[in-house]
């Protein structure tokens, strides 16, 4: 079983576009939204939804009244400040808590709890290009990377039932946690960037973060031809780093226009110039060595 994932240095660079292309080009895949913290492949794909799961993760105090004595222990051990008196009754700011349980262990009278938070929900749908799973954080939720890493497990999970070879992941953007836990294990990386100066060094740092978890990493151009030189800087530095440049999309309206209808772009203008080079990119992506049978 194979896993591609479709990473940016950063948001906005046509990343999310592009992963829907190649869920309407791959064949006998499982499709995978683990940008949690602002998931948007869904109103490309049109999912409709089988199955809602919560999402729990961390731990937030509440000082019970009952059986609150007034001691202010809590308040004195709170390094965030979350506990405050109000009108002669100890309450905790569920925003200020950072859910680090010392009132719960030390508190003389037992009289905080510890519940779990509910932090999102993730989804297993069906789409016109196959079975999804995404997942929704909640405003302001931590825990991205296990809500990543869990919806990731869960489409592998559903690949091998199936008897699907391959899973498509549109992956978040940046560095962080959430991206660690996107590309962990998978077959190889796409990294979408931008002619630009702040778009080639956040590919730089995308492609050294595949470099040090030894993902085979691929890289592609989009809007090339609003700055061809800049193009050529960035894919002779992928190059010099080990990273194979698979293509480069020009700027079309079309992609827009075709969002605008919720449709990819080889659905929406098929035989288009963007949408050739769309077709002919995810041909050498699959044809790649990491994501051959035999890599």
């Amino acid at each position: 079983m194979k896993e591609l994932v479709v990473i940016s240095g950063k948001g906005g660079t046509g990343k999310t576009s592009l992963t829907a292309c190649f869920a309407a080009l791959a064949e006998n895949k499982v499709l995978c939204d683990a940008d949690v913290d602002a998931a948007d492949l869904h109103l490309l794909l049109a999912p409709e939804v089988r199955r809602t799961t919560d999402f729990t993760g961390g731990n937030t105090a509440v000082i019970v009244p009952d059986r609150c004595t007034g001691c202010g222990t809590c308040r004195d051990l709170c390094r965030f400040g979350a506990v405050a008196e109000v009108s002669g009754t100890f309450v905790i700011d569920p925003i200020d808590c950072e859910g680090c349980g010392v009132c719960v262990d030390l508190c003389p009278e037992k009289a905080i709890d510890f519940p779990e938070n509910t932090c999102g929900q993730w989804f297993v749908s069906d789409t016109r290009f196959g079975p999804m799973v995404h997942a929704r954080l909640g405003l302001a939720e931590e825990n991205s990377g296990k809500l990543v890493t869990l919806i990731r497990q869960e489409a592998r999970s559903m690949a091998g039932k199936a008897g699907l070879g391959l899973i498509i992941t549109d992956g978040p953007p940046g560095v962080g946690c959430p991206v660690i836990a996107a590309i962990g294990g998978a077959a190889a990386i796409l990294i979408v960037t931008e002619p630009t100066v702040s778009g080639m060094h956040d590919m730089d740092r995308a492609v050294r973060l595949a470099m040090h978890f030894k993902v085979p990493g691929m890289v592609c151009v989009n809007k090339y031809d609003l700055n061809p030189d800049k193009t050529a800087e960035i894919e002779g530095h992928a190059e010099r780093l080990g990273m194979s440049v698979v293509g480069r999309i020009p700027f079309d309206p079309a992609f827009t226009r075709a969002m605008v209808v919720g449709r990819t772009i080889v659905e929406y203008d098929p035989e288009g110039e963007a949408a050739l080079i769309v077709k002919e990119i995810w041909r050498r992506i699959a044809r790649s060595p990491a994501m051959m049978d035999n890599a």
